[in-house]
């Protein structure tokens, strides 16, 4: 059962947005470049990334 506040919660637009936590239960990418991503698919590399 999901708990509002730990698994997801309404954003401002109404929209129910999965939390960090309710991924990581989950265990597994959807690959679906969500918010909370835990494996930040999708996200941008960070400068320390590349290489000099």
């Amino acid at each position: 059962m999901l708990k509002e506040g730990i698994d997801y919660y309404i954003n401002a637009d109404g929209l129910l947005v999965f939390t960090k936590e309710y991924h990581l239960k989950r265990g597994y990418c959807c690959k679906n470049k969500c918010l909370n991503c835990p494996w930040n698919y999708g996200k941008p590399k960070q400068a320390d990334d590349i290489k000099k």
